[in-house]
């Protein structure tokens, strides 16, 4: 995991779904994977707690992550074309 980049140009909260895209696309976050708490990508992406809950909305937008209420965010399973 890396800490954003000091030159970033656009929003932080899109760096950092971004960032857990390609985790999610290179199988490092499989399908039904737990995604890491929030508080813990903040942590380790160097980022506000709100910003580590924007990008966890944008990847729900995107359709790679499912939350569960009192359960958490998992990776969504990936339609066998996805894979």
């Amino acid at each position: 995991m890396t800490n954003k980049p000091d030159d970033l140009l656009g929003y932080v909260y899109e760096w950092l779904a971004d960032q857990l895209t390609e985790r999610i696309k290179s199988g490092d976050l499989p399908p039904m994977a737990p995604l890491p708490a929030e508080r813990n990508l903040a942590a380790a992406y160097g980022v506000s707690l709100g910003t580590a809950r924007h990008a966890t909305r944008v990847l729900r937008k995107r359709g790679l992550v499912i939350t569960v209420r009192s359960k958490g965010t998992y990776v969504a399973p990936q339609e066998p074309d996805q894979q």
